[in-house]
Parts: C-alpha cells; sequence; structure tokens
C-alpha cells in the first residue's frame, strides 16, 4: 500500500536580483519571503547576464567599499565576571534568559538581578568553542565559559550588518579549542550606513521568516506528543478506560502481543571479505541509522544477488515497517517504512501484520512511536544492551477495530505532513539566506540606490 493511500506523506531520507520589490514597503512593511523567493527565481532566470560580468560587477562593488579590521570594528564592552554565570547555575525556569556559546540560542535562566546585561544592547555573543555568533538585544546573564561580549562600533557599524558580517566570516574549526585569535585576524566589509541598514534589513526578513517555520515546528511536535497521548489512552469514540500492562487503554481495544499479529523478521550482513557480494550491487540495503521515523526510497549501501542468496539477508516489499533494534544513541526503537524493495542488515527488523486488513501498519508505526521509550527498556537489562525479534514479539498491543485505527493514522499523518512542509520551507529559506549573505556581504548584489525608509 503506498503513501498515498495510508494517507501519510513521510519525510523522504535521501545572481541578479530585483530589490525594489524586497525594499519598497519599508520597514514598517516588510514584504514576505515568497516575494523575495520569487524575484530571486525571476532574475536568475529572465536576465541574460554572464557569469564574467556578474563578477565584474562583484569586484566594482567592493571596491567601492572600505576594509575594516576587527579589532577597529568593535569598542570595550563594560561586562565583567560579576554578568557571568556558570553552567551549572543555570536553571530551566528563571526571570532573566542566560545566553551561552552553546547552540541552543537560550542556554536557560537565572534569578539573579545583579548579574543582568541590560546596557550597550545590541551585543553580539561569539562562542570561542564553537564558533557561534548570536545577536542580543534584550537583558540577559552572560554564560561563563568560552564567551566573548563583542560591542560593534556604532559610528561606523549598524549592529545588525555587523552581526551578518559576522557571520558570513569563514571560521575554520580548530575542535574544541579556542577561536577567537582567529577572530582578531580577520577583516570585515565596511559599506555606508545606509547601505549596511538596506542589507540587513533583507538579511533579517528572511531570518525573520526561518524563526517562524521553527515555532511552527515547534507548535506541531508538541502537538503530536500531546494528541497521541489522547489517542492511544483514550481513542476516539469517548468510551469508558481500562488498566493494562502498557497503561490505560479504550475499554473496547483488544490487548495482546505484537507477536500474535504480526511477523517478525530480521536480515544479514553478506561477508565483506567476498568482493562479489557488494561490487556492483542494486539491491538496498537499510542499516539502522537509516531508520528515523522516515519512508526509506534509497540506500547509503547496496548488495548484490549473490550476496542476497548467499547471507541471512532477505528482501522486504515496499511499504514493510521496520524498527531498528541496536544503535547508538537514541536509534535503538526508531521505526520507519520501506520506500521501495529492500533488504536489511540484522540489526534491523520488519513488522509485518498476519492480516493487513485487521491491523494496518500505519497504526503499528505511530503506536510504536508512542511507546519509544517502552521500547527502549526492553533493551535495559544486566546482559542484554540490545532488542531483538523474541522482545518485539512479547511487546504488548493494544488496538481498536480497522476503522479506528486508519482514522488515527489519518490524524497524526496530517500532523506529519504539516511538519514536513514546514521543515521543507526553512530548509529553502536557510539556502536562500546563505546565498543572500554571501552575495550582498561581497557586494554582488548592492542595494545602495535604493530608497528605503530607516
Amino acid at each position: 500500500m503506498s503513501n498515498l493511500e495510508r494517507g501519510v506523506d513521510f519525510p523522504v531520507r535521501h545572481s541578479e536580483f530585483n530589490i525594489h520589490s524586497v525594499c519598497n514597503g519599508g520597514l514598517e512593511n516588510p514584504p514576505s519571503v515568497k516575494e523575495i523567493v520569487q524575484d530571486v527565481e525571476k532574475e536568475r532566470g529572465a536576465v541574460p547576464t554572464s557569469r564574467d560580468r556578474h563578477l565584474d560587477e562583484g569586484k566594482r562593488g567592493i571596491r567601492e567599499w572600505k576594509i575594516c579590521s576587527f579589532s577597529n570594528s568593535i569598542i570595550k564592552n563594560k561586562v565583567g565576571r560579576e554578568h557571568q554565570i556558570p553552567s551549572k547555575d543555570i536553571a530551566s525556569v528563571g526571570l532573566f534568559p542566560v545566553v551561552d556559546q552553546g547552540q541552543e540560542f537560550i542556554a536557560g535562566y537565572c534569578d539573579d538581578e545583579s548579574k543582568v546585561i541590560d546596557f550597550d544592547l545590541p551585543l553580539i555573543i561569539f562562542g570561542d568553542h564553537t564558533r557561534c555568533f548570536k545577536f542580543v538585544d534584550f537583558p540577559f546573564i552572560l554564560g561563563a565559559d568560552g564567551t566573548k561580549v563583542l560591542v560593534p562600533n556604532k559610528k561606523i557599524y549598524d549592529p545588525k550588518f555587523f552581526f551578518f558580517a559576522l557571520l558570513a566570516l569563514e571560521l575554520p574549526s580548530r575542535g574544541y579549542n579556542r577561536h577567537f585569535k582567529l577572530l582578531k585576524e580577520k577583516s570585515l566589509p565596511l559599506p555606508s550606513l545606509s547601505e549596511q541598514k538596506k542589507i540587513a534589513h533583507i538579511l533579517s526578513t528572511v531570518q525573520r521568516a526561518i524563526e517562524a517555520q521553527e515555532r511552527i515546528i515547534q507548535i506541531t511536535t508538541e502537538l503530536k506528543k500531546a494528541l497521541m497521548h489522547k489517542l492511544f489512552t483514550e481513542g476516539l469514540r469517548n468510551e469508558p478506560q481500562k488498566q493494562t500492562e502498557i497503561g490505560l487503554v479504550p475499554e473496547s481495544w483488544e490487548v495482546c502481543k505484537v507477536g500474535d499479529v504480526a511477523k517478525i523478521q530480521s536480515g544479514g550482513t553478506p561477508s565483506r571479505d567476498i568482493p562479489e557480494n557488494w561490487n556492483g550491487g542494486t539491491i538496498p540495503w537499510v542499516k539502522t541509522g537509516e531508520i528515523n521515523y522516515c519512508e526509506i526510497i534509497d540506500t547509503e549501501e547496496k548488495i548484490t544477488q549473490t550476496g542476497l542468496s548467499n547471507s541471512a539477508a532477505r528482501l522486504f516489499p515496499s511499504g514493510t515497517l521496520l524498527m531498528a533494534m541496536y544503535g547508538q544513541g537514541i536509534t535503538r526503537g526508531k521505526v520507519g517504512f520501506l520506500g521501495i524493495d529492500a533488504a536489511t542488515n540484522q540489526a534491523c527488523a520488519s513488522i509485518i501484520p498476519n492480516n493487513k486488513d485487521y491491523i494496518l501498519s500505519i497504526y503499528l508505526y505511530y503506536y510504536f512511536e508512542y511507546h519509544y521509550e517502552n521500547l527502549r527498556l526492553l533493551g535495559h537489562g544486566a546482559n542484554q544492551r540490545n532488542m531483538n525479534a523474541a522482545l518485539i514479539r512479547g511487546f504488548p498491543l493494544a488496538y481498536p477495530k480497522p476503522e479506528e485505527q486508519k482514522s488515527i493514522g489519518k490524524i497524526l499523518g496530517s500532523l506529519d505532513n504539516k511538519h514536513k512542509t514546514c521543515k521543507q520551507k526553512q530548509i529553502q529559506l536557510q539556502g536562500l539566506f546563505r546565498t543572500l549573505l554571501h552575495e550582498l556581504m561581497t557586494a554582488k548584489i548592492r542595494v545602495n540606490k535604493i530608497n528605503m525608509p530607516c
């Protein structure tokens, strides 16, 4: 059965620029990102500009700009140790946000008002170990480990442009060593303040759209988690509940073991010492890392018919539900669907209902996703760090009539589709941001002649 038949679109594993259309609304009425994307695509496709001409224009634009050393682009800040907090004192809730060098914008919270930085805003925080830049325009407390506070010289730099200029720098990774020394050796472009503000406005418009998609993704994820709990404990019929070994479930639901209603099989790995098992292989071969709540339509490795015939590997049809039995970190216990005929290694379990009209694979998919943590407990014994087919067969299963199974799959599938759509938009916007960041900061796109209220 195809994904469309199941009603679920699973996530799949596998410059010229018209500035007028971006800026003519002004800062009070910024254009939509859709308009920005349309103009990028329109201009790139419609204007027959040669690459050489494009590069010449970029070089001419750069020559018109001044260059400023990093040391001359900042001024001394007034932030001291009294404003810093060690990581052990960061709480999950509190009055004031804590900004550190980590990937998350907000590391946590603290209630100590004496440590609050509410002066010289906005500031840029640089992660000396992580190379992260953060633009902070609200009162905050500083994380103590590896953070550098940068105050742009506002006589020559618009703070938001300065932040974006820093993002455009290439700072090679030195692992967990410090990187501020590398930053101090850099120079930054220095266009006029007017052009800086226009560049910052364009990049901020796209950045806000990326953040909006991230908020939708977070809300959708939280909603799905709450909805799964309600659906798998209360069902859709507002009926009384009963207590079972898997917890509360609707009174009319059947309870059994997974092995009572489905066939569980694992695959195998052809010998890597025999080249004929792998060289020129065309049969997709799934590993646990590729099972990640998605539809698998391609695999990193492929085996030959010889490898399939001379090993424990077996070919499973498209639509088969797979579960990762082994795996580092969070891999173990995850599920996914095959979107192609494929073989698997021995760490993957295939779960095929005995009666596909009575037990729906789409229902099992979401049931196992809901019980992810319980499944992982199966592999936590003293002598058993991984799951196996026998443990999956013995896992309790609560299920309603097929029509209700189908409805549950459709409801949760609609949220997955929403999540996928927003993620795709976010990825497209991130690509657009990277392109604009490069081309604006290298003067390949010029905005200096555009009238835009600031």
